[in-house]
């Protein structure tokens, strides 16, 4: 049985919470887990580097001398690739990084990631985040109070709504998202995992089935 430890609003700690065996009780798969953080950071890529082939450099029309007698290699153009100003070889050109799993392997990527953070215990449980203005400080006070303000910290909310969303962007190291849409990634790149008790429920719709 795993469990996490539940903090009230403030940040003080009230008890514990038995964590659901079908989110966080899975065999960790940790080659599926690096198959999804791949294929995760290309999706990332814009894949817009790109360079000139000699074909594509202006100029170059001009023998730039003789073809005997200067004891240099023949040359044709100063746009050859040997020259300062002249083409790429074998440069970048604009393409596709993107790579695409199946459904059922991204489920379970992301199910065991969440169980290996869960073995490890960086799961934490808070009983909610409702802000009714942005106030960073009262954000940050609550870190300061769980003992986690100098870690990257990834929290889960049900909807998250505006006023908290802008209490935590300024705070380094924390990343906030929707509960439908935690992925891989984001749960290995965390130190700690600070999950809403609405979060929990709405993870458990949309990923167990």
């Amino acid at each position: 049985m795993l469990t996490a430890i539940v903090y009230g609003d403030d940040g003080t700690e009230t008890g514990n919470i038995e964590l659901p065996e079908k989110l966080f009780g899975h065999e960790v798969n940790e080659h599926v887990i690096h198959e999804a953080v791949v294929a995760y950071l290309a999706n990332q890529r814009q894949g817009t580097a790109s360079t000139k082939e000699r074909s594509d450099v202006k100029g170059g029309g001009k023998k730039p001398y003789r073809q005997k007698g200067t004891g240099r290699a023949r040359a044709g153009t100063i746009r050859s690739p040997i020259f300062r100003g002249g083409g790429v070889v074998f440069g970048p050109h604009p393409h596709g990084y993107n790579k695409t799993l199946p459904r059922k392997v991204k489920r379970l990527a992301l199910l065991s990631s969440l169980s290996s953070r869960a073995k490890d215990g960086d799961i934490m449980v808070i009983k909610a985040l409702n802000f009714e203005e942005p106030k960073t400080n009262r954000f940050a006070s609550i870190l300061r109070n769980i003992d986690v303000a100098d870690k990257k910290i990834l929290v889960v909310m049900e909807e998250p709504n505006e006023a908290t969303v802008k209490s935590a962007r300024n705070i380094p190291g924390v990343e906030i998202t929707r509960a439908n849409m935690v992925n891989p990634y984001h749960v290995m790149w965390a130190d700690k995992i600070l999950l809403t008790e609405g979060a929990i429920h709405r993870m458990e719709e949309v990923f167990v089935s």
